[in-house]
Formats: structure tokens, C-alpha cells, sequence
């Protein structure tokens, strides 16, 4: 007699295949039991898929149609007598109630979903899309018992959108919205959901009460993300700072000058700050620069960044408790600083001008926990060549990925030169597999020779290396989606 693995078993197994979902499609074919295990997984995460990168037309046809059989008879009545006829698979019943294993909903991806399927299709309308949107989300307000992340934002304007009763929301840890959205949206949300570990919100126009209340009613708020590109977060800050010994994580946007964040100094427990700006509003970090914060392992400032005697003094004060250190913008005399301020980094990202040859030897040197490093390689920054020599020599032993970001077309490194790498990284001790990762801006087509793909292939095999190639998009989601909140 066969043995059968208990339900409890095969979920704890199953979630571990929750990102190869080559294998997890495979076990959909075993039977029904596993079919149903393996499909409230795939579904869990299904409407926030990336259809930009890897999920063709037919994928997003494929989730809509799904969607639309799921729907109750009444909405597929009202569709019907709007003329509004969507395929589905099958006319027979479905297998699975879909919608109901959804566990993270992005009215953002449905809006957008809907429009790419009916775009240039005789269903194509403002008001047809609208509708069937209406009617998926009421479908999944009735359905989701237990709703984890919800992203409500608009899409390309559209105010159609009526938001129903969501009971299932009572169960949401992380939330993403406009501040422009309904009030009574918020209320509904104030009413029932009191353990958001995560809040983002893109201000636009003034804050509602409602807003307010939403965010004053939680219990354990760690994660905040503010993105003040249209307008300010001034009205809302009396009540952020209520939650500034929970907060951990602070992700800030900033492109208004009117949009102060001198409230971060308010926050003792904090452990990651994020601040991004492209028009380099950093003003408050005259004053910022001298806060002292005793948690703070990670800090982020992507584009361009605040005067760096201000940021030196920031890392002086701060840098020896970071992990990590990523910063877009510098001079010679703040990155010659990081070996001094910040002796126990993980993890840095920071360019290095060409010429910079011993700042970088230094860093390495003095860095001794040092484990990952990005570097831009091209023809204003330091060579691959002096990267990998100086990389090879010099990296701490815990040391295990590099990344080189191309801003060039062709490497100077010769395949001699590559191999000699790799082989004093397989002499080394102890041994690291090292994560060896190309970074690839769009406008170039930088590929290395096939006689270098070669040398990198023959390591790869050999277990010395694990060569990976990015695009600097995939590479960007990638950080962002290394933090709890986006």
C-alpha cells in the first residue's frame, strides 16, 4: 500500500517551491491532492506577475479568462448584457475556486492586465474595462477570506473603480496606496485592519482624516515607504511619528522641496533608511547629518545625495554599525572615507572614479567582513582588469560576490587574464563559491568574447564561480524587492 504524505507535509514542502515554479507546474500532474496544494500556491502571487519582463499576451489572456469563469452568474449576467464577451477556459466547471487562493492583490496589475488583453479589441472602452475590473475585484472582496499585501493605486487616471466591503482585508500586513484614493476606502480599512506591518503611500492633493486614522489605528507598524513626487506629507507626519519606536524600515522619495524629513530623527529603532532624490532635495541633512542612530544597519541614498562633508559626518557618527552602504553619488574624499567610518560593511555599492585604483584597495583591505561589492567598470571608472587584480588580492576571506556594472561596450579584460582570476579565487582559503555577476546598461550590448564565455563556463562547471548577467532594470527591481516594501 502506498504511503501518503499528510496535507500539512506537502504544504511546508510545496512552499519551498514557491519560486521554482518549473517544478512546482510538474506537480500539478501527480493528482488531485497535489494539484490543489500546488495551484493555491501559484495562485497566491499570480495578479502581481511581471508582465513587463517575462509573461507574454497570452499568459495575461490566459489569467483573465481564468478569472472571468470564477465569477459569479449575476456578474457574468451584467458583462453579457453590456456586451462584453471574455473566452474562458473551459465551459465546463472549474476545478478550483482560483480567486479564493489569492493572498496578495494588486488592483494596479488587474487594471493594467485588463487593459493590455482588451487593448484593440472590438471590448475596448473606458467603461467596458472598468466594468469588468469592478467586477473582478468585488469577486475577490467576496472570495479572499484572509488577504495579505494590498496595492491600490490608479492607473492611467482611472476613477472608475468602486471598492467594496473587504472583510478578508483584516488579515493585511502590507499595504500600497495613493493618498488620493476614497475616503471611505480608508475608513473601511481603519474599521477592521489594525496590524499592517507595512504601509506606502504616494501623496498626491491633501491627506484625508481617514488616512490619518488608518495609519494611527495600527498596533505594529515596522515598514514605511513615502513617495512625495506631487505633493507633500507635511499634514500626516504628527501621526507617523506615534509609530517611531516600532518603525524599523524607512524608505523616503522625495522631488518636492516643500516635503521635509527632519521626522527621521524621531525614529531611535530605526535599522534601514532609504532616501531617494533626483532633484537632490537634502537639505535636512544639514541637520541630519549630526543624529545619531544606534540601529541603523543599512542605508541607501540610490541618486543623487547630500553635500558629502554633511554625509562623512553622517557616516562618523553612524557608519560603524552599517551593513550595508549603497550610495549613487559621491567625491574622492567620501569614498576614501568608508574604509575609515564604516569597518564592518557586507555589503557596498559605491563608484569608483578611474584613477581610484588604492581608494579601492583600501576599502578592501579595511573592510574585513566585507562579502559583496558593485563596481562600475567602463571608461571613466576603474578598468575590469584592475577590478578583478585588486578583487583577487586584496578581498576579505569571507568575501563572495562581485558585480560588475558595464558602462562600456567591450572588456578589457583578456581571457588569460580572466582564467588567472579565477584561478587564484579556486586557491583560495577558505574556499567561497563566488558569485560572479554582470551588470548590462540597455543602451549597450556589451557581450564578452566566446572564447572568454568559454574560460567562465569551464569555472561555472567546475563549481569555482556561479556567473550570472543582469540588465541594470532586473538589477534595480532586484534591490528594491531585497527590502520588505516598495
Amino acid at each position: 500500500m502506498a504511503y501518503k504524505l499528510p496535507t500539512d507535509c506537502l504544504n511546508e514542502i510545496f512552499e519551498y517551491l514557491e519560486f521554482d515554479k518549473f517544478t512546482l507546474h510538474s506537480c500539478l500532474l501527480v493528482n488531485h491532492h497535489w494539484c490543489e496544494i500546488s495551484v493555491s500556491i501559484l495562485w497566491r502571487n499570480t495578479l502581481n506577475i511581471k508582465f513587463g519582463y517575462r509573461n507574454s499576451f497570452k499568459t495575461k489572456s490566459s489569467i483573465l479568462s481564468t478569472l472571468i469563469a470564477c465569477l459569479p452568474n449575476e456578474s457574468k449576467k451584467l458583462l453579457h448584457d453590456n456586451e462584453i464577451f471574455i473566452s474562458t477556459p473551459t465551459s465546463k466547471p472549474l476545478l478550483f475556486n482560483y480567486a479564493s487562493f489569492c493572498k496578495i492583490l494588486s488592483i494596479y496589475q488587474i487594471n493594467k492586465m485588463i487593459n493590455s488583453v482588451l487593448k484593440n479589441s472590438l471590448l475596448d472602452s473606458k467603461d467596458g474595462n472598468s466594468l469588468v475590473v469592478n467586477e473582478i475585484i468585488k469577486m475577490f472582496a467576496s472570495q479572499i477570506t484572509s488577504l495579505k499585501k494590498l496595492t491600490y493605486t490608479f492607473y492611467h487616471n482611472n476613477r472608475n473603480i468602486s471598492f467594496p466591503h473587504f472583510p478578508g482585508a483584516r488579515d493585511l500586513s502590507e499595504l500600497c496606496v495613493s493618498s488620493d484614493l476614497s475616503s471611505d476606502f480608508f475608513y473601511q480599512l481603519s474599521q477592521i485592519c489594525h496590524n499592517l506591518q507595512s504601509i506606502s503611500i504616494k501623496f498626491y492633493d491633501s491627506i484625508t482624516n481617514e488616512l490619518n486614522e488608518l495609519i494611527s489605528s495600527q498596533n505594529n507598524l515596522k515598514n514605511l515607504y513615502l513617495s512625495a513626487s506631487d505633493g507633500s506629507w507635511a499634514d500626516i507626519i504628527p501621526t507617523i511619528t506615534k509609530h517611531s519606536h516600532t518603525i524599523t524600515k524607512l524608505k523616503l522619495y522625495i522631488d518636492v522641496s516643500n516635503s521635509s524629513y527632519l521626522f527621521v530623527s524621531s525614529f531611535p529603532n530605526l535599522q534601514e533608511l532609504i532616501i531617494s532624490s533626483f532633484d537632490g532635495v537634502f537639505e535636512d541633512f544639514k541637520k541630519l547629518q549630526y543624529v545619531n542612530f544606534s540601529k541603523l544597519q543599512i542605508l541607501k541614498i540610490p541618486y543623487k545625495c547630500p553635500k558629502p562633508e554633511y554625509l562623512m559626518k553622517f557616516l562618523e557618527n553612524n557608519g560603524k554599525n552599517l551593513k550595508k552602504f549603497y550610495i549613487g553619488g559621491s567625491d574622492k574624499a567620501l569614498r576614501s572615507s568608508i574604509a575609515k567610518f564604516c569597518p564592518n560593511l557586507k555589503s557596498l555599492f559605491i563608484i569608483f572614479r578611474n584613477g581610484e585604483l588604492e581608494v579601492l584597495k583600501n576599502t578592501l583591505s579595511s573592510c574585513k567582513y566585507l562579502e559583496s561589492i558593485k563596481i562600475w567598470c567602463g571608461t571613466d571608472y576603474l578598468s575590469e582588469k584592475e577590478v578583478l587584480e585588486t578583487v583577487a588580492k586584496y578581498s576579505p576571506s569571507n568575501f563572495c560576490e562581485l558585480k560588475i556594472h558595464h558602462i562600456i561596450i567591450d572588456s578589457d579584460a583578456s581571457p588569460d587574464y580572466l582564467e588567472s582570476f579565477f584561478i587564484s579565487w579556486e586557491r583560495r582559503t577558505p574556499k567561497k563559491l563566488l558569485s560572479f555577476i554582470i551588470i548590462v546598461d540597455a543602451e549597450f550590448d556589451f557581450t564578452y568574447s566566446c572564447e572568454i564565455l568559454e574560460i567562465i563556463e569551464k569555472y561555472d562547471d567546475l563549481g569555482i564561480i556561479k556567473f550570472i548577467t543582469k540588465s541594470e532594470e532586473e538589477e534595480i527591481e532586484e534591490e528594491e524587492e531585497s527590502y520588505d516594501f516598495k
